[in-house]
């Protein structure tokens, strides 16, 4: 029985040990610790920037073709088995879980950027520009990710729910692997790699969380944008989500998930309201256009006129940085999806999040590019090199900026909470052998973990670098998810032939 226990414990122990020793390489020799990141970033970009490419259009592929094939019928769960959670409930909670931050943290920043720094063989702040901003956000927060997010969180879906295993990676493997390698090493080190590359993907969007949330602060109130500010919203946003995360999925998360999309509904409408409404709507549709119009060039462009800056530094980056918040959004939209059916889940998972992305964009984007030319050229570069005060910049520039602020500010705590929530939750399953409901203590150590890591990265600086070691560190993920995919339709065809 202790043996048992040991060996359930391997995962948690190496997994914890694994992420405070990156965490503190990161904090005490910072500069080494940058060094080797932007090294292996630059070597992964320039000699595999087809793999990403090609890889993640394949996903959004796989996840359509399964959806309408005959195994789309399949209910990740008992034949004739309800869902869990309603629509409403459970959208909000994989959106939170999915997006969360980033969309607030990029909603202005990333259009402004793309806007005065395109591709090549686009002139910069051109009508032909504000296109290409708006197209690539949709490209960039639309099928590709949710279809890398649907891969993960089918297959964990149908083996936990299905076949009764436990939502552990190394389960996904077993019709590769065989049952006992997937219990073994082998699958013990799939299941560290996969709960450390949960906590570097998630601190990483803590720490900016944190800081965007600060300098909304200092933007509107004059608060001082310091150590003791960043040290003071961590430990309550920390007290909030360590709470909620201990009342479990169907109390905690729920609601929060639900108050969550009350607050981003509110804040698209009052910003469409205040913001140029007409010109919003013609972005939305033209947008939409031009995503699905150029959606396979796009996802298979290399280069621009023969440079491969931009795609590399935007695209591949993107691509990776999702694939390192696979395993968490994977487990936790797994966890939320029982009762649903195959293409229940895929469409779920990807079509709605992919337009609510393009309506964000659409609406932030809109107001940023409307009012860029107010800027002078040198303060515009300002803007969209300190992407966390983006967001404040532009709404100052409408009349009722400061409750746009407000609301934002509000959501963006609201998103950390939820953010931090779900994966409390995720990775106190991972480190418990799959529980459905872990122990509190796990939730509570990973919980504080995740709060210590997040604002350790920030005053040291490290942040961007932590980033990219997250991406980094993400790579190998590729390969295990095409594993994920192989193994998933092999098991649903030996189900369909029984």
């Amino acid at each position: 029985m202790k043996d048992d226990n040991k060996k359930k414990d391997i995962v948690f122990i190496l997994s914890a040990a694994i992420a405070l020793v990156i965490a503190l390489w990161g904090i005490i020799d910072n500069q080494s610790f940058a060094v080797l990141a932007d090294g292996l970033m630059k070597m992964l970009k320039q000699r595999f920037s087809w793999l990403y490419l090609g890889v993640m259009f394949l996903f959004v592929v796989f996840a359509l073709v399964l959806a309408f094939s005959r195994y789309g019928k399949i209910r990740l769960g008992e034949d004739g088995e309800k869902p869990e959670y309603s629509n409403v409930s459970w959208f909000a909670m994989l959106f939170a879980a999915g997006m969360g931050i980033g969309l607030v943290f990029w909603g202005v920043a990333e259009p402004l950027s793309h806007y005065v720094a395109p591709m090549k063989g686009i002139e910069p702040q051109s009508a032909e520009a504000a296109d290409f901003a708006i197209r690539s956000c949709f490209m960039h927060w639309g099928l590709h990710p949710w279809a890398c997010y649907a891969a993960m969180g089918l297959g964990l879906a149908y083996f936990q729910f299905r076949k009764k295993d436990a939502a552990l990676a190394s389960n996904l493997l077993k019709p590769i692997l065989g049952e006992k390698n997937a219990k073994g090493v082998a699958g013990k080190a799939v299941d560290v790699f996969t709960t450390v590359l949960t906590v570097t993907g998630v601190a990483t969007s803590f720490g900016m969380g944190c800081l965007q949330i600060s300098s909304g602060l200092e933007y509107m109130f004059g608060i001082p944008n310091n150590a003791v500010t960043w040290i003071v919203i961590i430990i309550l946003i920390c007290m909030i989500y360590l709470r909620s995360a201990l009342s479990g999925v169907g109390k905690g998360i729920k609601r929060l998930s639900d108050f969550n999309m009350i607050m981003f509904v509110l804040l698209m409408v009052v910003a469409f309201l205040i913001g140029p409404s007409l010109d919003i709507l013609g972005i939305e549709l033209k947008g939409l256009k031009d995503y699905i119009v150029y959606l396979i060039p796009d996802s298979l462009r290399l280069t621009s006129q023969g440079d491969a800056a931009w795609i590399q530094d935007w695209r591949v980056f993107y691509w990776a940085w999702w694939l390192s918040w696979a395993p968490f959004v994977g487990v936790f939209i797994a966890r939320i999806s029982r009762g649903r059916t195959v293409r229940e889940f895929v469409l779920g998972v990807m079509i709605v999040p992919t337009l609510v992305s393009t309506v964000w964009f659409s609406i932030f984007g809109g107001m940023s590019l409307h009012v860029a030319d107010r800027f002078p050229a040198e303060e515009l570069s300002e803007i969209t090199a300190s992407m966390q005060t983006a967001l404040f910049h532009v709404f100052g520039q409408y009349g009722m900026g400061i409750v746009l602020s407000v609301i934002a500010i509000v959501l963006l705590i609201t998103f950390f909470i939820t953010s931090a929530d779900s994966a409390t939750f995720v990775l106190a399953m991972l480190t418990s052998d799959g529980a459905l409901d872990p122990p509190d203590d796990k939730k509570i150590f990973w919980g504080l973990l995740m709060a210590v890591v997040a604002f350790a990265l920030i005053i040291s600086g490290g942040i961007s670098v932590i980033q990219t070691i997250s991406t980094v560190i993400a790579f190998p993920y590729l390969f295990i998810l095409i594993l994920v995919c192989v193994s998933l339709v092999k098991e649903m065809h030996t189900e369909s032939k029984k």
